[in-house]
């Protein structure tokens, strides 16, 4: 008789026993290194041999902005277009990262004949530092250089 009162109690205390889920993660990948905003702080072309250093230039600022996908970059004069040295430059598309292989498949830029091109570079990481370098190659437009630039992240 004791025996048929524990019964209830006993499959009770067991229905209540229930497996906890395995703990889920919600761990999401590493970032790539790639991703964020870059500030340009040298640039150099060689051409046939020739070394010449584009930048750092006075008055003018350049960014590179990279998410998972897509980078865009804008330099600018610091001088809000005004005076003789006023630019502007921008353009974007979409990118392929892996090792240190790094290439940009351009869509945009404000020099319209580069758009629809692929520019393939190596890069390499130090800190907070960014070091792209490449050949830039367009028959149509007589262009074969290679170019090194160097990026800080921007906080």
């Amino acid at each position: 008789m004791k025996l048929t009162r524990l019964l209830p109690l006993a499959a009770i205390a067991l229905a209540s026993c229930t497996q906890k889920p395995a703990a889920t993660t919600s761990e999401t990948p590493a970032a790539s290194p790639m991703t964020g905003t870059w500030k340009l702080v040298s640039a150099v072309t060689v051409t046939k041999g020739d070394t010449v250093k584009d930048y750092p230039v006075p008055n003018q600022e350049m960014l590179k902005i990279l998410n998972d996908t897509h980078f865009a970059f804008m330099r600018h004069d610091l001088s809000k277009g005004k005076g003789k040295d006023a630019t502007y430059t921008a353009g974007g598309g979409t990118y392929d990262f892996k090792g240190d292989k790094y290439t940009e498949h351009l869509a945009y830029l404000n020099a319209r004949e580069w758009e629809g091109r692929d520019f393939d570079f190596t890069v390499m990481f130090k800190g907070d530092t960014l070091i792209q370098k490449g050949i830039e190659k367009i028959d149509s437009l007589n262009i074969n250089h290679e170019i090194i630039e160097t990026y800080v992240k921007q906080k």
